[in-house]
C-alpha cells in the first residue's frame, strides 16, 4: 500500500474518534468522516509502521443504518458526525468506541470490573447551551458568514442558521448578527479576522443559554482594529488603529456620515434588544457583551470585556442547585445530560462511604479541575470538606460564589494550577473526584495525586483516549478500574463521556 492509492472499501466500524476502519485487497486504511456499513472511495494519505490513513473521496452507497438528517448542513458543517443515524444506532458506536478503549487498556488488570454501558441524553435536539461561532466566508472573498468551519477546512465557514443541537434562539441570534453586519454597513464592508494574515475586525460570536432558567449571554468577539479596514492591508495586530473606539471611524459613501466602533456596537446591542422586545425570543438576556481578543490564536479569550448591557454571567438550574456561570467559566454545555453524568458520578462517590458506620462525614474530597464548582456542591452532603482547585480565576469566583448561594460551608475553592495548588493546601484527601480538560491531567500532577494514596478515585472524561493514557499510569501504580460508564454528553458528534471508579489495591 502506498501513498496517492485509490481504493473502494467497506467501513466496517468506527473507532474514536470518527476513525472509520475500512477493509481494502492490501490491509485496512483509517478514514475519518465515514460511518459503518458505508462504502467509500478513499486516496491513501499516510502509511507508517505498517498503519494507513486516507482521505474520503466520496461515499458510493449509504449505509444501511442512515435514515437522513433533520439539518441542512449535516456533511458540510464540520460539527455533527451522526446526524443521519438513529439515535439508539449512534449511541451503539460509542458504547463500542469507548467498551474497545477501556477493554485493550485493562486486559493486564486481574481483578474484574464492571461496564455499565452508555447512557443516553434526555434531549437530543436543541440541547446545546453554549456555542462559539465564527466569523468568516464560505469562499474565498465570498460574502460574510458566521457559523462553524467547513467539515476538513482550517478556513472555510458555513453559516448554521439550521442547526439542530442548538434551540430556536440560538439559531435567531445568529442570522439576526449576520444581517446586522452584513446589511447595516453603511460606511463600507466590515472585515472579519482573517487567521492567517491576522487581519480584520469581527472574529467570534459567543452564545450561551441557561437551559433551566432561560437567560441568555452573548458576546461579540472583535479585535482592536478598524472595522472597516481590508483584511491583507498589510501591518501588525491593532497597527489599523490604537483601540479608541472614536479614533476608528470612516465616513458613509453616499450620505457623508461618520460612522464609529461605538455607533457600529449600538446597532449591534439595538438589534439584540428588539429580538426581546418583539416576543421572538424564548429565553431572555442577562448580558450582551464586547469583548476585544487581540491574540493570534484561535480562541475565544479577552484582552477587554465591555458589558453593553446587562451583566457578563447568568443563572443555571442543575439537579436542585443554583449556579452562577460567567462568560468564560467551564459548564457543561449539555445541561440535561450534564444531570445524568453527576448523578452517575454521586453514585460511585456514595460507595466510597456516607454515614455514621464509617464516618464519611469528617472525609476530605478533592474535586479536582472543578470549574464552577458543580460536581463539588453535589458531593458537598456526603463529605466533611470539598476543595476544590481549578486554573480559571472567573471560574473560581463564580464557584464560591454558587456554594454560598446554596447554603454550603463545607466548600473551598481556591485558584490556580493543580500541579501547584497540591503543594500548598494542608488538608490530605480522602476521596479524589477528576474531571480534567480534554488532553487529561499532566504527567507530574498524575503522579501528586497518585502519591496521595486515597483508597478510591471518580474519573471523568471528556475524551476516552486521554483517560486511557492516564488509566495506564494508574494501573501501574497500584489501582484498578471497578466500574465505568459512558454518557452521552454530545449527541450527533464523535465525543462522549466517561466515568470511572478506581480503587486502591492494598
Amino acid at each position: 500500500m502506498k501513498k496517492g492509492q485509490v481504493y473502494e472499501a467497506t467501513v466496517e466500524r468506527v473507532d474514536f474518534p470518527c476513525k472509520g476502519i475500512a477493509r481494502t485487497p492490501e490491509g485496512i486504511v483509517t478514514v475519518g468522516n465515514s460511518l459503518p456499513g458505508q462504502k467509500i472511495k478513499l486516496s491513501v494519505s499516510k502509511v507508517r509502521n505498517g498503519k494507513a490513513e486516507g482521505r474520503l473521496l466520496e461515499v458510493m452507497e449509504k449505509s444501511p443504518l442512515e435514515t437522513g438528517s433533520p439539518c441542512s448542513h449535516f456533511g458540510v458543517c464540520g460539527g455533527c458526525t451522526y446526524l443521519s443515524l438513529p439515535y439508539e444506532e449512534q449511541l451503539g458506536i460509542k458504547e463500542g468506541q469507548v467498551k474497545r478503549l477501556l477493554d485493550h487498556c485493562l486486559e493486564g488488570q486481574e481483578s474484574e470490573w464492571q461496564w455499565e454501558g452508555i447512557k443516553g441524553s434526555p434531549a437530543v435536539y436543541g440541547y446545546r447551551n453554549k456555542m462559539e461561532f465564527s466569523f468568516g466566508d464560505e469562499m474565498k472573498d465570498g460574502p460574510l458568514t458566521l457559523g462553524m468551519h467547513k467539515r476538513g477546512s482550517f478556513f472555510d465557514v458555513v453559516t448554521v442558521e439550521d442547526c439542530r443541537i442548538v434551540d430556536q434562539d440560538f439559531r435567531l441570534i445568529l442570522k439576526t448578527v449576520l444581517e446586522y453586519f452584513s446589511r447595516y454597513r453603511t460606511p463600507g464592508r466590515i472585515s472579519y479576522f482573517h487567521r492567517m494574515r491576522h487581519e480584520g475586525y469581527l472574529r467570534h460570536l459567543l452564545v450561551r443559554k441557561a437551559s433551566r432558567t432561560g437567560e441568555i449571554l452573548v458576546a461579540l468577539v472583535t479585535t482592536s482594529q478598524n472595522p472597516w479596514g481590508t483584511a491583507g492591508s498589510g501591518g501588525d495586530m491593532g497597527a489599523v488603529c490604537a483601540g479608541n473606539a472614536e479614533t476608528m471611524q470612516s465616513r458613509g459613501k453616499d450620505t457623508g456620515e461618520t460612522w464609529t466602533e461605538s455607533r457600529l456596537l449600538d446597532g449591534f446591542l439595538e438589534k439584540l434588544l428588539e429580538l426581546e422586545r418583539e416576543g421572538r425570543l424564548k429565553g431572555k438576556f442577562a448580558g450582551i457583551l464586547h469583548i476585544v481578543n487581540d491574540s493570534r490564536a484561535d480562541v475565544v479569550r479577552s484582552d477587554r470585556t465591555d458589558v453593553l448591557y446587562g451583566q457578563d454571567y447568568f443563572y443555571e438550574e442543575l439537579l436542585g442547585l443554583r449556579f452562577k456561570v460567567s462568560v468564560f467559566s467551564f459548564f457543561q454545555t449539555n445541561t440535561y445530560s450534564a444531570e445524568v453524568l453527576y448523578e452517575t458520578a454521586r453514585s460511585y462517590i456514595g460507595e466510597l462511604g456516607s454515614g455514621e458506620t464509617d464516618g464519611a462525614p469528617d472525609k476530605v474530597v478533592y474535586d479536582l479541575y472543578s470549574g464552577t464548582g458543580t460536581i463539588a456542591q453535589l458531593m458537598a452532603a456526603a463529605a466533611g470538606k470539598v476543595i476544590g482547585v481549578e486554573i480559571v480565576e472567573e471560574a473560581v469566583l463564580a464557584a464560591r460564589e454558587n456554594a454560598e448561594r446554596n447554603g454550603l460551608k463545607n466548600c473551598r475553592f481556591i485558584a490556580g494550577d493543580v500541579l501547584k495548588v497540591l503543594d500548598e493546601i494542608a488538608e490530605k484527601p480522602d476521596f479524589i473526584i477528576l474531571d480534567p480538560p480534554r488532553d487529561g491531567i499532566h504527567q507530574k500532577a498524575l503522579q501528586k495525586i497518585i502519591s496521595y494514596g486515597v483508597e478510591r478515585i471518580v474519573y471523568i472524561s471528556c475524551k476516552p483516549t486521554s483517560l486511557v493514557r492516564d488509566l495506564g499510569v494508574f494501573l501501574t501504580s497500584g489501582y484498578r478500574v471497578e466500574r465505568a460508564a459512558a454518557v452521552d454528553q454530545f449527541p450527533w458528534t464523535g465525543n462522549t463521556e466517561v466515568v470511572c471508579l478506581l480503587r486502591k489495591q492494598r
